[in-house]
């Protein structure tokens, strides 16, 4: 028995798939079964059932692997505390962040970091802020990205990252001269937001106080998942939605000549990372800390006047 049979069952009762699991694990299939078998047979227990599909985990199965999990994270704090006494920056980390802003940090800030860290390991998952709780609370996360203050993160630690103004993307946005916008000048009927349980949806309800427009079709049921979705929107039917500024360094010239900013208060929303405690993965969330901090200050705009803005609650 070793550190890699236990990994690999681990990755077959996730997937649920022999083929899945090895292409997870970056080997071949037939030494993914074998070493499987082989822990079977030194045990003398069927972990899981072959004949169902998808695979099926044995009720004796579950108990296996659910200690195989408990000594995976036993060896990687055994690895982490090692690495810190050895003042190196290393070791398995589980990320959660929100979509709206995975997108913009995570080809960029993210990746950068792992460069530069290459004995780093990182996990990430993008998922709404209230997925991304239970998760910390259950042990799936170490860490959380997420936009703040979230009443419901006030019993975890929270470091914070960057704010970000919110601005306006409209169709009309090019045509206008004055391009600061008042909320009560927002046309409610030809506004896009993201789906329900979205933190930034729940910032552009507060900051206008609306609700879905009336320019889709009567019968098409729809909510965007994803903000490229609302920028495609309003470019091809029309209408307006909110952007986190991040997303505005994505934008094409033509599309940031729609992109407007509200009357101050500028309204914006504060990023932050959240986890349970300090542990030996606490060096790595505080390099990741400051090496996101250092990146996004040099792009945004909040950092040079912040009296003039206002933050917005995600919630």
């Amino acid at each position: 028995m070793n550190i890699q049979q236990l990994e690999y069952l681990i990755a077959v009762d996730k997937y649920k798939h022999f083929g899945k699991a090895a292409q997870a694990c970056f080997i071949t299939q037939p030494t993914l079964s074998a070493m499987i078998q082989k822990f079977e047979d030194e045990l003398d227990v069927k972990v899981f059932d072959r004949t169902t599909h998808p695979i099926r985990t044995t009720d004796v199965g579950s108990q296996i692997i659910a200690h195989a999990k408990t000594i995976i994270d036993s060896v990687n704090d055994l690895r982490n505390k090692a690495n810190l006494l050895n003042n190196i920056l290393g070791g398995k980390i589980n990320l959660g962040i929100i979509p709206t802003v995975s997108t913009y940090i995570l080809p960029t800030e993210i990746f950068d970091f792992l460069r530069e860290h290459p004995k780093v390991e990182m996990n990430i998952k993008e998922n709404t802020t209230e997925n991304i709780i239970k998760s910390l609370k259950t042990g799936e996360l170490d860490a959380g990205i997420i936009a703040t203050p979230y009443d419901a993160a006030n019993e975890f630690y929270q470091d914070f990252l960057f704010n970000e103004e919110l601005m306006l993307y409209s169709s009309e946005g090019a045509t206008k001269h004055d391009t600061y916008v008042v909320p009560e000048e927002i046309d409610e009927e030809k506004v896009w937001l993201l789906e329900e349980g979205n933190c930034l949806r729940t910032q552009f309800e507060n900051i206008c106080h609306l609700k879905e427009n009336s320019l889709k079709p009567k019968n098409l049921d729809f909510l965007a998942s994803n903000i490229n979705t609302l920028i495609q929107m309003v470019d091809k039917v029309g209408g307006i939605t909110i952007l986190p500024e991040m997303a505005t360094y994505q934008l094409s010239e033509n599309q940031n000549n729609k992109v407007m900013r509200f009357r101050k208060p500028y309204p914006f929303r504060e990023i932050s990372i959240i986890y349970y405690k300090p542990t030996y993965k606490q060096k790595i969330i505080d390099e990741l800390v400051t090496s996101i901090r250092s990146s996004v200050e040099k792009k945004l705009n909040f950092s040079k006047s912040p009296e003039d803005f206002v933050s917005v609650k995600p919630q």
